[in-house]
């Protein structure tokens, strides 16, 4: 695809954009879970359930709490500001007036989704009593992309950022997925989530084709520093490191013996999840990759060479 052929998706969002179309949804108080004990291993633990089932609603609670905050930094400070880029024409890369008008359509999606994910995080405080811990100033994204800008030229860092959302928007919207369709939390947070997932995907495919387009303009010389770029990015962006600390801190907050504190945390820093080809979501990453047509340049197969599945890594 070439700029020329880039079709808005305009209609679309006027007749199905959430912030058009959903009413307000209110937290039920019901005895669903808040959040899905699959997405937080701490309670599923041997140690956790021997001795402090109690402290389960706890957690999933701050882990809700955490899920949120996590939204609102990657819809405002990351691709909200990439996408105002676009809209602005201030992106390194002139787009086209269609390209522009979908990328602020991106920015109010998101900014309503970081809206919504507040007005949850306030209805949670209300409902259950129990106030947000501290919560962590970064997540994997807001860490990686800085990482992998540093190792581009100047004139690429726009082009590292376009990448890097391309990449996130495309993963988010498989995890989001999963969530909505999880029967044992609340059909309130679960709607949420398909709101959320109704608008993701669209986005998805906004990015996958911006990248297409620039991917086709850009010199073979930009697409090979892009490329070596993109190991960095995915090590930063694919670590447990964060959710580690974060329940690390939240066991410090649990009314429990010091042995059982330890046998915990000892729990949860075995929980590792090594950045190879199989990785969950990698499979993802690499589709995104093949659809916008960077995993046909050379230079990204090698540069990706430890992450390919065996029939890729001949490239």
């Amino acid at each position: 695809m070439n700029a020329a052929d880039y079709r808005s998706f305009a209609d679309d969002w006027e007749r199905r954009a959430t912030v058009r179309t959903r009413p307000r949804r209110q937290l039920e108080d019901d005895d669903k879970l808040i959040f899905p004990v699959c997405r937080q291993p701490l309670v599923l633990s041997a140690t956790f359930l021997e001795h402090c089932p109690q402290w389960r609603d706890f957690v999933l609670v701050q882990s809700f709490y955490k899920f949120l905050h996590d939204v609102v930094i990657f819809e405002t400070e990351i691709v909200d500001k990439t996408a105002r880029s676009i809209a602005k024409n201030h992106f390194s890369l002139p787009f086209p007036l269609a390209c522009r008008y979908d990328a602020m359509t991106v920015v109010v999606d998101e900014d309503y989704h970081a809206l919504v994910a507040l007005d949850f995080l306030q209805q949670t405080v209300a409902m259950t009593g129990i106030q947000p811990l501290d919560l962590p100033e970064h997540i994997e994204l807001s860490r990686a992309l800085p990482a992998a800008q540093a190792l581009a030229p100047p004139h690429l860092r726009d082009a590292v950022a376009l990448i890097a959302v391309a990449i996130a928007e495309n993963t988010i919207t498989h995890d989001v997925a999963a969530f909505a369709k999880d029967d044992s939390v609340k059909a309130s947070v679960r709607g949420l989530m398909a709101d959320h997932l109704s608008d993701e995907g669209r986005h998805a495919q906004f990015w996958t084709n911006l990248v297409r387009i620039y991917w086709q303009a850009a010199s073979p010389t930009d697409r090979d520093s892009l490329a070596e770029a993109l190991p960095t990015f995915l090590r930063h962006y694919l670590t447990n490191e964060l959710q580690q600390r974060f329940d690390l801190h939240l066991i410090e907050h649990l009314d429990i013996s010091a042995p059982v504190r330890r046998a915990l945390q000892d729990e949860v820093a075995a929980l590792d999840f090594p950045i190879t080809r199989q990785h969950p979501l990698l499979g993802n990453i690499l589709g995104f990759l093949r659809h916008s047509g960077v995993l046909q340049t050379p230079s990204v197969v090698r540069a990706l060479d430890g992450y390919l599945p065996e029939s890729r890594r001949s490239a």
